[in-house]
């Protein structure tokens, strides 16, 4: 039961920290900010570290990806 405790805290602590840097890549998009290409490839590196680490399936990171890039290619 520790165990389950440990892995579920790690696994929500990621899940906020990808959910965060993929609303700071939007919200730089959004604002056109100088950072917004550096802010969607952390948003994007990110997204990749959790399907590696099974937090988000393949398609659902692929999908996340995709609209990060069409956002960001529509704003240049």
């Amino acid at each position: 039961v520790k165990v389950i405790a440990s892995k579920t805290a790690r696994n929500k602590a990621n899940k906020s920290a990808l959910r965060t840097a993929i609303k700071k890549a939007f919200y730089a998009i959004d604002t056109n900010a100088d950072n917004k290409q550096e802010a969607v490839r952390l948003a994007t590196k990110k997204i990749d570290q959790a399907v590696a680490k099974g937090i988000l399936h393949k398609n659902t990171a692929a999908r996340s990806k995709s609209n990060l890039a069409k956002r960001l290619n529509a704003s240049a």
